[in-house]
């Protein structure tokens, strides 16, 4: 209930539509300040771009400790979050790629200082140092390109300062029982040449109890370094080069059992014993090297992006066996997936003067990559009698070329319009094959193998928008556009054949109006859009718990309509309040073949029988992780005190109406209820911030929510129940930090 009345007070008041923006004051703190952003390869201001998105700025980030993208939907709504064992998945607008299978390049793709990183791991805490975070809804196919069908992630970060300066900063967590310390330095090294290093060391103990090993999970270590130099050896010519480290080590898991005939029950302990592939938790090692130069050749700029990207990684899960019913039952399924990735890529584009009647930007890209996954599944099936090892092993070699322009006919001063084209060919290798290591005869015929090859798989994206200013202030636009996700290969499914092995690409289309104003002389900015958004041939992965494995193909269509919207307002000197909300129908519209819903009676939809699966179709069912409703608000204000010291102090609310989280659709465990989750920070000291300590609570009145969930089945399990991938409750913590 309480969900509701923030959402729908929310939306009441910025007028229930359209693009949120995360704005910051001016220096007097009183009116907007200029928010520039780079969604078109250009540095403009926010309110002149027609695009519903997000823009967080890394301050911001920063007074919340935000560490994944997880909490990264406290700023923005209609966009979630799936909470897995360690892959995790982006949905905008409802639509985003299942983590069930590893190898699906995601509908939500993530740009980290420009260059593609479509798998969670390339980028392990994206959230450190930065300047901004761009959250772009919609296909984004024609400038970023590279698997945008449901829109992109743009995450920047800081870089070198004129002038020397350091900061170290450092967060006690009494709820983790652990720290953050964090800080960079910066500045000139020669007149042409700049720095910036920038650390972070993450330990703490987790908000779970494990009762089988008497330790609080999951336990988080974390190292991440990030160099940044900037090189200005003339006037037309900089290059900057960033090159990125992160390790990070996971004890322990996040999920719990729930019984399977009621609501989730989420509750704080678990019952995890070893198990024979390895300790449970998460080991990845990860680099990320950029380098972006831009060279001035006259009125003109050559912009060249080149990006090296590099993982390795090892998840393995347990599930809890703590029983509903009380007591715990033994350790009978657990598994383990080693990654290795590396990913090469170079993009040119050459941006024309602006200013001028046509303005345009040209550009090529190419990638080329290598994944590798390895799949054991352990049984101990005591019911059965199996004690077995399942074994798949997954290849994959990738290539993509694409050339791309967007041109911008300024028709008058008011008027524009803005045409893009996007041509991408794609080639894709894949191998796989899997085998019982040992085990029942009765399962050896799993062993399976599958080979497949995308050659030549050519899409094409366009877009158009017409953009007109009402006023110096007021500006609307329309836009269509298109967008793609190639297609791929089922990585990590027992059974797999050559039958099975390849899914097509998804294609989307978006029809957007929007508005943008600043408005009250800068006191009031309102930002509003209403978009419709299709997708055919949608990807998915879904678990079918009757016959224990995933079902990997294409849903024939689904949709999304919606209205976003946000208001900030600055009403006085120093105080600010933002308000953004949405809300959206996501549904199937076509997907014959469906897996069954558990609300579908067996007379009309049989899990167990092949022939039932391929005539059942869910027309009209809602997206998982879709909410209808979702919203936030942000009060900020700073108190000025005596002898130049100030209280600063920022209050934040998000939560969204309930959501299906499991598969099938299960009307008891697989709902999570709406929620709403308040924050609060309150920092002291003096005004030039060169020093400060701060109290920092997240979630403080503990909603206890679950990422994602599913149903554990007989006989794996000698209680059927639900495994729910549980999101952290409280936490409260001490900071302190100073500037130099």
């Amino acid at each position: 209930m309480a969900a509701r009345v923030l959402l729908c007070t929310t939306m009441l008041v910025s007028l229930a539509a359209g693009a949120a923006a995360a704005q910051t004051a001016d220096a007097g703190g009183s009116t907007l300040g200029e928010v520039v952003v780079t969604a078109q390869k250009r540095e403009q201001n926010l309110q002149d771009v027609p695009i519903s998105m997000e823009v967080v700025s890394g301050e911001k980030i920063e007074d919340f400790n935000t560490n994944d993208f997880k909490q990264l939907v406290s700023f923005a709504p209609n966009v979630a979050v799936q909470t897995t064992a360690g892959n995790d998945t982006i949905y905008i607008r409802g639509f985003g790629s299942p983590p069930a299978n590893f190898s699906f390049d995601q509908a939500v793709s993530l740009y980290m200082d420009g260059v593609y990183a479509g798998r969670n791991r390339q980028a392990q805490s994206p959230f450190f140092d930065l300047a901004r975070v761009e959250v772009l809804r919609g296909p984004q196919g024609a400038l970023f390109g590279k698997n945008t069908p449901a829109g992109a992630v743009s995450i920047v970060s800081a870089g070198p300062t004129s002038e020397f300066e350091g900061e170290v900063n450092g967060l006690y967590n009494f709820s983790l029982r652990g720290y953050d310390v964090w800080g960079h330095v910066s500045g000139p090294i020669s007149d042409t040449l700049g720095a910036r290093l920038a650390v972070k060391v993450t330990d703490n103990k987790g908000f779970l109890r494990n009762l089988a090993l008497d330790r609080r999970e999951p336990q988080n270590e974390q190292a991440l370094a990030r160099l940044t130099l900037q090189w200005r050896p003339t006037d037309t010519i900089d290059y900057t080069l960033k090159v990125e480290y992160a390790n990070r080590d996971v004890a322990g898991g996040v999920n719990v059992s729930s019984p399977v005939n009621t609501a989730q029950s989420p509750k704080r302990t678990r019952y995890s014993t070893q198990n024979p592939i390895g300790p449970e938790g998460t080991k990845a090692t990860s680099w990320l090297i950029s380098g972006t130069g831009n060279f001035e050749l006259g009125d003109f700029t050559l912009t060249s992006v080149t990006g090296y990207s590099f993982f390795r990684s090892n998840i393995v899960n347990n599930f809890d066996q703590e029983l509903p019913t009380g007591g715990f039952t033994a350790n009978s399924v657990y598994n383990s997936y080693p990654e290795h990735f590396r990913q090469w890529s170079q993009e040119v584009r050459l941006l024309s003067p602006t200013g001028r009647r046509f303005e345009y930007i040209v550009g090529a890209y190419y990638d080329t990559s290598l994944y590798q996954l390895t799949q054991l599944g352990g049984f101990n099936i005591a019911s059965l009698n199996y004690f077995g090892l399942l074994n798949t092993e997954f290849r994959q070699r990738a290539e993509s070329f694409s050339v791309f322009g967007q041109g911008t006919f300024n028709v008058n001063d008011d008027l524009r319009l803005i045409g893009s084209l996007r041509y991408t060919t794609i080639d894709k290798r894949g191998a796989f094959w899997g085998r019982l290591r040992y085990g029942p005869f009765a399962l050896r015929p799993v062993n399976t193998t599958a080979n497949g090859e995308i050659k030549g798989e050519d899409n094409i994206d366009p877009s158009i928008t017409a953009q007109y200013d009402i006023t110096d202030q007021i500006m609307v636009y329309a836009t269509y556009g298109r967008g793609s996700k190639s297609g791929g290969f089922v990585s990590n499914t027992y059974g797999t054949t050559d039958a099975t092995f390849v899914y097509a690409p998804e294609k989307s289309e978006n029809y957007e109006i929007g508005l943008k104003s600043t408005l009250l002389d800068g006191r009031m900015v309102l930002n509003l859009a209403a978009y419709d958004t299709s997708f055919k041939d949608l990807q998915v992965s879904v678990y079918n718990p009757t016959i224990s494995t995933y079902q990997t193909s294409n849903a024939a269509s689904a949709s999304s309509k919606g209205v976003e919207g946000s208001i900030s307002l600055f009403p006085v000197r120093n105080f600010d309040i933002t308000l953004a909300a949405a809300y959206q129908n996501a549904e199937y519209d076509d997907y014959p073949g469906a897996a069954c819903l558990a609300s579908q009676p067996i007379t009309v939809c049989n899990p167990a029988v092949p022939a039932s699966i391929a005539a059942n179709n869910i027309a009209g069912a809602p997206l998982q992780h879709a909410s209808k409703w979702s919203g936030t608000l942000q009060v900020h204000q700073k108190i000025e005190l005596d002898n130049d010291m100030m209280i600063d102090w920022r209050a934040a609310a998000s939560g969204r109406s309930k959501f299906f989280n499991a598969d099938n659709q299960a009307p008891t465990f697989g709902v999570q209820k709406g929620y709403t989750k308040i924050d609060f920070r309150v920092q002291y000291g003096p005004e030039d911030e060169r020093w400060h300590v701060a109290f920092v609570g997240k979630n403080l009145t503990n909603e206890l929510t679950s990422g994602s969930s599913f149903n554990l089945p007989a006989p794996i399990t000698a209680v059927p129940r639900a495994i729910l991938y549980l999101e952290e409750g409280r936490t409260v913590s001490l900071e302190a930090g100073l500037k130099f």
